[in-house]
């Protein structure tokens, strides 16, 4: 049984790990949009640089392989053996790709949240100027929305875009399997944003029900990737084809005889590939994911650690006498269906997080959620100075 008090404990038993990001010298509070990157990332930069200084334009085939690495790290984080994984700088790239890919000439609509994150909420707001049927269902109550969405789902679908846990107010969003079963069941598809599940909650693709999903997420968050990291997982079934389409789908097959105008498309993950990319984010990432292997940073370990650490917090707030007409916190559910950060609530959310940063405790809002992100590396005394760093910008600001 692992002892989780050397993760509690001053100083963190990992902080030494990620001294280049002095994480024991601050409170970096933003692990839900970027967590501090483990030193051995900086090793993969420079092999990167090596392997190209000392290969010049064979440098392809070392970083093939590490993109190997790469995909098969994002699908042992998810137990995943039925899909394939196309990667790309950011999951916008990859949306697209899988976007093209529908069939638009006989199904025009889209079904979706009112709570996507912004790569999603803006390509459909466009969308839906140029005549594509974007239907938004109320995100609230999160514990619904799967089921709401599913009776909305008809033979007009081309597709169903949710998130596994939103990004502004940190729901979980369950019951996801029924919504593959009836996109399934009328020839539509449904693509899961799982950024803000992996790798801070377990999220098992068989269990979930997503074996015949699309899933899209990323190692800029908990992943401690860096950035460059982003993934579309597919299953292994899968025929479609993009239309925007990469050169890189028919890498394989360059040197074969091909028709005038033929697009022929690769096999297993080439099937959704881009184009020509810097390979320096997939070195970082080897590099990390070996780093959490080596320490046993499992994500059953990670939510743990997580749920202690959110717990902690919500406990000192909770136990302060502070104003709730300035800030307070939604517990109408138990932190365990939240995902992996804390959600105040406040109109000025934006000052406060302004006045934390000038205290050395680092956080982030959209528009009245102030997001506190805590990660492994902190200390119990971290967590408990940065609320009580909160009471005392409040109190500041009250008196202004």
């Amino acid at each position: 049984m692992t002892d989780l008090s050397k993760y509690y404990n001053s100083p963190n038993y990992l902080s030494d790990y990620y001294s280049k990001f002095r994480v024991a010298d601050r409170i970096l509070l933003t692990g839900h949009s970027h967590q501090a990157l483990p030193d051995v990332a900086f090793d993969g930069v420079k092999k990167c640089w090596e392997d190209a200084a000392e290969y010049v334009d064979f440098k392809w085939e070392k970083a093939f392989e590490k993109a190997d690495i790469v995909r098969n790290g994002f699908a042992a984080l998810m137990n995943d053996d039925s899909g394939y994984y196309a990667l790309a700088s950011n999951t916008h790239d990859l949306i697209l790709r899988f976007l093209s890919a529908l069939d638009w000439k006989h199904r025009r609509k889209i079904i979706t949240t009112d709570m996507e994150f912004h790569t999603v909420r803006r390509q459909l707001d466009r969308l839906s100027e140029e005549g594509i049927e974007i239907i938004k269902v109320s995100s609230m109550p999160a514990e619904t929305v799967a089921g709401r969405i599913e009776k909305l789902v008809d033979d007009k679908t081309a597709c169903v875009i949710v998130s596994k846990v939103f990004y502004k107010n940190g729901r979980i969003v369950e019951n996801l399997g029924i919504l593959e079963n009836k996109c399934t069941k009328k020839g539509a598809y449904l693509l899961v944003d799982a950024y803000h599940a992996i790798n801070v909650l377990p999220f098992d693709i068989e269990k979930e029900g997503l074996s015949n999903s699309f899933i899209v997420g990323g190692g800029y968050k908990y992943c401690q990737l860096g950035e460059g990291n982003c993934f579309l997982r597919f299953p292994k079934n899968c025929s479609l084809r993009p239309i925007i389409t990469g050169w890189f789908s028919e890498f394989s097959k360059l040197a074969e005889v091909k028709k005038v105008g033929e697009v022929p498309y690769g096999e297993g993950h080439f099937r959704f590939a881009g184009s020509t990319y810097d390979p320096v984010s997939n070195y970082r990432a080897t590099e990390v994911f070996d780093f959490f292997r080596k320490h046993e940073l499992t994500p059953e370990l990670l939510r743990e650690i997580n749920l202690h650490q959110i717990g902690l917090m919500a406990d000192r707030f909770d136990s302060m006498d502070i104003d709730s007409k300035v800030i307070y916190r939604e517990n109408d559910i138990p932190l365990i269906k939240s995902g992996g950060f804390l959600v105040l609530k406040s109109k000025l959310a934006g000052e406060i997080s302004k006045g934390l940063y000038e205290k050395g405790v680092f956080t982030d809002y959209r528009e009245d959620h102030l997001r506190l992100g805590p990660a492994p590396y902190l200390s119990d005394n971290q967590l408990y100075a940065a609320i009580d760093c909160l009471k005392e910008v409040i109190k500041n600001i009250k008196e202004r």
